[in-house]
């Protein structure tokens, strides 16, 4: 889908975040504009951070005006923000059809990374999780998906940063929403837009190993992530029921696949929940899962949810985790938890705020200096 198919439900307006480079040059061309002028608008709103035509000084008033008429340029609202001692950032944006979706903000140094969203809800339903709670509500586009790391760099703006990675970690399964995801990153990538290399993208997935094959043959050297979160079929089909169309070993074989085509190695996603898959047996079956495939293991102490049974194990309980897994020559980290001071858990904010009236933000309209001209 791009800006020319994606259409807004205001004024039947162009979608400006479907757009690739190309599409929005051709649409301009059909209006009479010259070939520089999407070169002109894409670098007022990747570049400066603005979207709101009206202040796009280098273009003239009248095309100002139809640029305003007939594109959407942003239609994302912040519903809800919520910011962390740790710097962690987390914004609810909502779309005019209705659509939720939480984005991330984590900062690490120099290196800030965008956690975004792929589906409003989850089709996955994972037991431990918030996002899938109350089942998908649908997909969101390509434009959507982008514009959630547009609006986490408005942000960022303030702090004199800029989005240095994207990871597909947020709400819904990535691969279940394929074509929308690819355009996204495409866009993402593109220097014409944010310029992001492709080993700055991670792609995570509970595991669908038809599109992880899909995903091998893109001639991306994007980051894969497969979210494991048991070491054996049974308690992994229990704690994830979606797991049960796809078997461990067809997601394993479908990774080794993924490292053999593109040199990356894989990371291994466990969450670590207490008294369920973090037992001695546990890290022992992991680590045989483990033979024969170069892959990382990020172990990630649970977010507790409210209302879910799942606790957080202490944190020494998770080192010995890990040691257990480094004793068998598997390469573990446990990841620091971020944001706990918030609704840190995927799928809580948006949840939260369905009850709530919301006072809403747009996105990237405020005055910036303009780019030196075509």
């Amino acid at each position: 889908m791009d800006c020319m198919q994606a259409i807004t439900r205001q004024g039947e307006k162009l979608s400006f975040f479907d757009c690739t480079a190309e599409s929005l040059a051709a649409q301009f061309e059909t209006w009479g504009w010259p070939a520089y002028r999407a070169r002109q608008v894409l670098q007022w709103v990747y570049g400066r951070l603005v979207a709101d035509a009206t202040k796009m000084t280098n273009l003239s008033l009248p095309d100002r005006r139809i640029l305003a008429e007939r594109v959407a340029l942003g239609t994302a609202q912040v519903q809800a923000a919520q910011a962390s001692a740790d710097g962690t950032l987390k914004l609810l944006l909502g779309w005019p059809d209705g659509s939720l979706a939480e984005t991330v903000m984590i900062p690490e140094g120099d290196r800030f990374t965008a956690c975004v969203s792929s589906q409003v809800g989850c089709p996955v339903g994972c037991r431990f999780c918030a996002s899938g709670l109350d089942g998908l509500q649908g997909n969101l586009t390509a434009g959507q998906i982008v514009e959630q790391v547009f609006a986490l760099n408005v942000e960022l703006a303030k702090r004199g940063g800029r989005i240095t990675h994207v990871v597909f970690m947020g709400m819904g399964e990535p691969l279940a929403n394929y074509a929308a995801v690819m355009a996204a990153v495409r866009t993402m990538h593109d220097p014409r837009a944010m310029g992001l290399g492709a080993r700055r993208f991670t792609i995570s997935t509970v595991g669908v190993p038809s599109r992880i094959r899909d995903l091998a043959g893109e001639g991306l050297p994007l980051n894969l992530a497969i979210s494991l979160h048991a070491p054996d079929e049974a308690l992994r089909r229990e704690l994830i029921p979606w797991a049960r169309h796809f078997p461990l070993g067809e997601v394993m074989d479908a990774a080794r696949h993924y490292f053999q085509v593109t040199g990356r190695e894989v990371t291994l996603e466990y969450i670590l929940l207490a008294g369920v898959n973090d037992r001695p047996e546990h890290a022992r079956k992991l680590a045989e899962l483990c033979r024969g495939l170069r892959a990382n293991v990020n172990l990630i102490r649970y977010n507790p949810v409210p209302g879910l049974a799942f606790r957080r194990p202490a944190a020494a309980e998770a080192q010995r985790f890990q040691r257990a897994l480094r004793e068998r020559g598997i390469n573990a980290h446990l990841r620091r938890s971020r944001g706990q001071d918030i609704d840190a858990a995927c799928g809580q904010l948006r949840r939260r705020q369905q009850a709530v009236a919301p006072a809403v933000v747009t996105v990237g309209a405020s005055a910036a200096p303009g780019p030196g001209g075509s």
